[in-house]
């Protein structure tokens, strides 16, 4: 007869989309590979804005050593002087984006991490939140976010204390370098003289190659920490198929089917 039984008349679904349940929300594990990509480009983006304007600063300092002994040309200082301002305007716009970008990905990271261990957080987000955005405090515990980050990721025990890897700490320096190479430069911008306004420029370009590489290294941070939360990335799985068996029993030959049997 007929079996009884038979598949239900619904569509292949993801047994977490199942409506009713608790796991039909989308988990942080789940957007981190594609916040991953879009930060990397956009750190990767910055950095080439900020090295551009890094370019411009140390081609007008140089037309400020050349203007001390002959006059120059009309033309080449109002388009540095516009290169200048277009490159430091979008560095400055674009600086916003992978700022907010960054600090989404780091709580959501935090959460991944978390939930992989089935336990809260280190530390409530409002700390995290004071740890990068608050200036002086950030300098000495944007490096234990980010170590206490890693630590979850890696899977190491709570109770031990986190010992940042050598990434970590490049990033760190780097965040140091740059933070402190922006507050040198507001104070130095507000003396005057000729010779202030020269020492402001070479800051200025300084700030931007600090900038550009807090970029990359953050991009690099990024990349290996989302390589370790998601192993394998949706867009590298292949499907497989059987080709050939070697090495397998034979199977078993059938009885023989008696005479007059119905089928």
């Amino acid at each position: 007869m007929p079996p009884r039984w038979g598949f239900p008349n619904l569509v292949w679904r993801r047994p977490t989309t199942v409506p009713g349940t608790v796991s039909g929300a989308i988990r942080p594990i789940d957007r981190i590979p594609v916040l991953a990509q879009s930060l990397r480009t956009i750190l990767w983006t910055f950095a080439v804005f900020a090295v551009a304007a890094a370019g411009a600063e140390i081609w007008r300092y140089v037309l400020l050593v050349q203007s001390r002994n002959s006059a120059l040309n009309t033309g080449v200082v109002a388009f540095s002087d516009a290169f200048v301002v277009t490159a430091g305007l979008l560095t400055t716009i674009l600086s916003l984006l992978p700022a907010g970008l960054s600090l989404w990905w780091l709580l959501v990271a935090r959460q991944a991490a978390a939930d992989q261990v089935g336990e809260e957080p280190a530390r409530p987000i409002w700390q995290v939140l004071v740890g990068i955005l608050v200036p002086i405090a950030n300098l000495p515990l944007a490096l234990s976010v980010v170590g206490e980050l890693e630590h979850a990721i890696l899977g190491r025990p709570r109770a031990d204390r986190p010992k940042p890897t050598r990434l970590v700490l490049v990033w760190w320096g780097a965040w140091l370098v740059n933070w402190i190479l922006l507050a040198v430069t507001i104070i130095w911008r507000t003396r005057t003289g000729a010779q202030a306004m020269a020492d402001s420029v070479v800051l200025v370009a300084l700030t931007d190659l600090a900038a550009a590489t807090l970029a990359i290294v953050t991009a690099l941070v990024i990349s290996r920490f989302s390589s370790l939360l998601v192993p394998i990335a949706a867009d590298r799985l292949r499907e497989l198929r059987v080709l050939k068996v070697t090495g397998a029993p034979d199977p078993e030959l059938r009885t023989a089917r008696p005479v007059g049997a119905a089928r």
